[in-house]
Parts: structure tokens; sequence; C-alpha cells
């Protein structure tokens, strides 16, 4: 990476050395080399293409949730999703709602419900950003984004500006056409079919969900669900059914109230967590010949043990 190259393009937006730490829900990551924060979908378009065109290695952060990075961090230029603008759309056919792609999605789903509009009511107890949400097909109480979305504005790395529909995007659970090829990629924007409804069972909905959330998913600093629920059964079933809740590498700790979550105690490092998330994947798979998948993406590099 040429550093001058880097500094006269982005000039005093680029950082060096920022402890991603920051900036990610587990609380853990070490450092970006580089780091710039992009304000727009138009921003971060033009921030990501100017990368590509140069080969810099690069790492679209939004929310940091579902998202393990290294304590050794990464040489590269990680930007910043701060792309957060909301609009919706009553003149149309049907209502929409378009957020750009570092929106948090619990925002989107209560802008929907500020208008009346139903539909996203299951979106607004999951963490995380729309982006992240459109990548991973995230989803909760029966629905998912491949059920919400209409479309959504990508740049890819060698075909340009595309506009893909939801079934164009190759959904499947918790995964797409994007996540499976990852880097490919970036999300500009997205577009959510909604439809007027009854704004006090709407309300009454989501605070339902969220207190069921409340009651089933511990609180403190997590990468969220760690693994992804294998066919016909939950991770945190065979998690808890192995006898491992409440076990703790470093300051790491599956937590008693749901065996998906992994807390951070305030000192615990990466390598705590990636070696959890190893030792879960051989218990279970010694005890229920069940292997795991986690649904978190893990970013940079490891000590072999």
């Amino acid at each position: 990476m040429d550093e001058k190259v880097l500094l006269n393009h982005f000039k005093d937006r680029l950082q060096r050395d920022v402890l991603l730490s920051r900036f990610t829900t587990s609380r853990v990551g070490g450092p970006a080399r580089y780091f710039i924060s992009a304000e727009s979908a138009s921003q971060l378009a033009e921030d990501v293409g100017f990368l590509w065109e140069h080969n810099i290695p690069l790492l679209v952060l939004g929310s940091g949730a579902n998202l393990l990075i290294s304590d050794a961090g990464l040489d590269a230029v990680v930007v910043h999703n701060q792309a957060k603008l909301i609009t919706v759309d009553l003149e149309g056919e049907t209502p929409t709602i378009t957020a750009e792609s570092g929106a948090i999605l619990t925002s989107v789903a209560r802008k929907a419900a500020e208008h009346g509009l139903s539909g996203l009511e299951w979106a607004s107890t999951v963490p995380g950003t729309v982006g992240g949400a459109v990548y991973g097909n995230a989803g909760a109480f029966g629905s998912n984004t491949h059920a919400s979305l209409v479309l959504v504005e990508i740049l890819h790395r060698t075909k340009g500006y595309l506009s893909l529909t939801s079934e164009e995007m190759g959904y499947a659970y918790r995964s797409s056409a994007l996540k499976r090829q990852p880097g490919e990629a970036v999300i500009l924007r997205a577009f959510f079919v909604v439809k007027p409804g009854d704004p006090a069972l709407i309300e009454s909905t989501m605070r339902e969900f969220s207190e069921h959330r409340r009651a089933s998913q511990p609180t403190g600093p997590s990468t969220g669900s760690t693994f992804k629920n294998p066919p016909g059964d939950f991770a945190g079933r065979l998690i808890e059914a192995a006898g491992l809740k409440g076990t703790r590498i470093g300051g790491v700790a599956i937590s008693e109230l749901h065996g998906n979550f992994f807390i951070n105690d305030g000192t615990a490092t990466a390598q705590d967590y990636y070696d959890l998330i190893q030792l879960v994947k051989k218990t279970v798979f010694e005890q229920f010949s069940v292997s795991l998948e986690t649904e978190i993406e893990i970013i940079g590099d490891w000590p072999s043990r």
C-alpha cells in the first residue's frame, strides 16, 4: 500500500492505526492500518471504487455486529460505513422505505412504525446495519430480509453499479450471493416493501418482540448469534446439551441465558473468542456429530494452536 496515494486522495479523512474494538459489538479487534469514514452512499461508492482501482485491500465496516476481527488487526483500509439516510415514499402504488446501507436496521423499522407502515416489525430488535442485513439475510420472528427487500443497489468490483431484486440476491438461510463471494461488491442502499397498517398493532407487535428478545437473549458485548442453526435444530440447544453454558476462555464466556451468545466481561481478546468457538465446535461434533457453522464472519490472521 502506498500511503502517499491514500493521503493524496483522502487527505485529512485518512486515519492511521485505529483500534477496531471501538467499532465492534464484541468490543474486541486489533488496529486497522488505515481508517476512513464514508458519510453517504455516494461517498461510500467513490471510496470503495478508488481502493479497488488501486488494488488496495479494504474492509467495509458497519455496526461491527456478526464480526470477529483478530487481535493482530488488519493491514488494510477499513471504510466505516456511516451512510444512514432513511426515506419514506408514500406516493407510489405501494409505499416503500429506502435506506442507505449504514443505517441501523432497528431505525428503519422504527421509521416504518412512525408512518403506520407494517412489514418490518421483525427487524425492530435485530442489531446491525441495513447493509449487514441485506448481505447476510438477517431475520427474526418468522421473517427475514429476503421477504422484505424489493431492490438493492450495489457497486460491483467488475460490473459497476447494479440493481438487484430480492430473488437475484440468491438468498438462503443467513446467506446471499454477495456473502458467498466476499469482497466483490459493496451494498449502497436497499428498498423495502411495506404496507399501511394499524399503528397500535404495529407498536404492540414490536413491543412484544422486544420483550421476548430481552427475556431470551443476554445483554453485554458480544458478536451476536455465534453459530447458524443446523437444519432441524438450534445451535443454542446443542451447546446447552453439550454442557457448555458458562464455559469461559479468558474474558469471554458462553451466556447462561442463551448458549449461542458469547459475552465479553470487558477483558476479552479476539483470540479468546476464537478459541472458545473452536472448543464449542469440537465438543458439539464429538457429542452429537453435528458440524456447527459460524454465523459471524471471522477476519484476519489467527495463531495456530
